[in-house]
């Protein structure tokens, strides 16, 4: 079993001062894989100091030095990404096959797309013609907790990390204790591409402890968290205190709007994306709206669709799900399961228990539901599992006011040949992200929610923006001797 106890702070590791032992379980054996330290008071402070410390330096720092440190990042991460997908397929349960393409390889990505959208960030610029000696300045917002969850490691990590790092900002982060491998050895790889000491480090810990902490502490400017959406309204709270600013990525319950002139493998590919990642997606279309003239044959199409997605150990290689993350998120998915049965709506795939062949391991059955209302509770709750409900609508408005009809606003899908008709349900949709026919959005485009699915946006220049404070400034001299 891996020891993995020791933090990175101010660029060396280090044992914690007030650290409690906890186990990492590999989700497909449910056996220990590794222990981590869940820090302390003392170590979250430890950290903050380091950070505050080298903020002057790091922020004042010529922007091309910033990116030059992120390209040496790149380069490192390349030549670690089997050893990362490795890890993410052991702390959280992606298949490998799928860890080292999307999940190891949405941290590459990410990091490409930031040093790309670099360019693009003007952090000195006239107001405009009419004010010739007025200019705005942006400037790294300062100390930055970033608090990250297991669902999609490095991709979350990326996303805060490089853009915090190229806006000038210092940081400490607390990736989730349940999958905290993939982020131990992003710090080695940080600590290999050498970036300054103090200007990044990572402290283990839960929620309660050293998120809390961070949330709290004085001398961290801003928080950055992606999770649930309860931990972000909290966290909301704490911060609260010393009006710090916070940034949060949270839950989401999106539409997935199939009408009757949709294409014939816009069923399967919306319901494959729902089991993707074994349903562990805040941007996941969980909810299938159909229209009635297309809803029976939809049915029929994404029940095939669950029978045929095949679940296997996340050491395997092939096209298949992993298990959930942990014990917990099995049996929260599994009591939502039952409830949706309770509650009246049709099981036409999957259900309770684990497939068959599987005695053990956090393995649930992909799992399709029709004749759902938007008020079941498996309509209205994130379920986080591959669970599909299938809702059908009569005309445009109706598949609106149902989609809407939550408190979340993530993501939102919608499959029609009529072109005006996806620009009327994308302008009416209440989400922050809309994907339309299967079409992915483009790099840098900006990920990020309205309502209780949180505020701000990571990815691009607006990822980087996030971390950035205006400054207006009147008197400005052209004079630069």
């Amino acid at each position: 079993m891996q020891d993995k106890r020791n933090f990175y702070i101010n660029g060396a590791w280090v044992a914690p001062v007030e650290g409690t032992d906890l186990e990492v379980i590999n989700p497909s054996t449910e056996e220990p894989c590794a222990v981590i330290s869940l820090g302390g008071q003392a170590d979250t402070d430890a950290a903050v100091a380091a950070a505050k410390a080298a903020l002057e330096g790091w922020m004042y720092a010529d922007p091309a030095d910033r990116l030059a440190v992120v390209k040496r990042i790149l380069e490192v991460y390349r030549s670690r990404s089997d050893d990362m997908a490795l890890a993410i397929s052991t702390e959280m349960g992606a298949p490998i096959d799928m860890a080292r393409a999307s999940q190891a390889g949405a941290g590459e990505s990410h990091i490409r797309n930031f040093i790309a959208a670099f360019d693009k960030v003007e952090f000195i610029a006239p107001l405009g013609d009419h004010a010739p000696e007025d200019r705005i300045i942006k400037e790294a917002v300062g100390v930055c907790g970033l608090i990250t969850p297991w669902n999609w490691p490095m991709n979350q990590v990326s996303l805060k990390v490089i853009p915090a790092l190229l806006a000038g900002c210092t940081m400490v982060l607390k990736p989730s204790e349940i999958a905290p491998l993939s982020s131990i050895l992003w710090s080695e790889i940080l600590d290999e591409a050498g970036v300054p000491k103090g200007v990044y480090n990572m402290v283990n810990g839960d929620g309660p402890g050293v998120g809390t902490q961070l949330s709290v502490h004085a001398d961290v400017d801003m928080i950055s968290f992606t999770g649930s959406t309860r931990a972000g309204i909290a966290i909301s709270k704490n911060a609260a205190e010393t009006l710090k600013r916070v940034h949060l990525e949270l839950g989401g319950k999106g539409a997935n709007v199939i009408f009757a002139d949709a294409d014939e493998k816009a069923v399967r590919r919306g319901a494959m994306h729902c089991f993707n990642n074994t349903g562990q997606s805040c941007n996941a279309p969980t909810r299938m709206l159909v229209e009635r003239s297309a809803y029976d044959r939809a049915v029929e199409i994404a029940a095939e669709t669950a029978e045929a997605t095949a679940v296997g150990l996340a050491s395997e290689t092939g096209r298949h799900i992993g298990p959930l993350v942990s014990a917990a998120q099995f049996d929260k998915v599994q009591d939502l399961i039952q409830k949706g049965i309770d509650e009246g709506a049709r099981l036409v795939a999957g259900g309770p228990g684990r497939p068959e062949g599987f005695n053990r391991g956090y393995f649930v059955r992909p799992t399709v539901f029709a004749d759902v209302n938007n008020d079941m509770t498996i309509a209205r709750e994130e379920i986080f599992g591959p669970v599909l409900s299938i809702i059908p609508f009569e005309g445009e408005d109706e598949a609106i006011r149902i989609a809407n009809d939550t408190v979340y606003g993530l993501t939102n899908y919608v499959q029609s040949q009529d072109g005006a008709r996806r620009n009327r349900m994308a302008r009416r949709l209440r989400a922050g992200m809309v994907e339309m026919n299967g079409k992915s959005r483009g790099a840098g485009s900006p990920f990020g929610g309205m309502k209780q699915s949180g505020n701000g946006r990571e990815g691009g220049v607006w990822g980087i923006e996030d971390f950035l404070e205006v400054k207006a400034v009147s008197g400005w001299s052209n004079d630069h001797s």
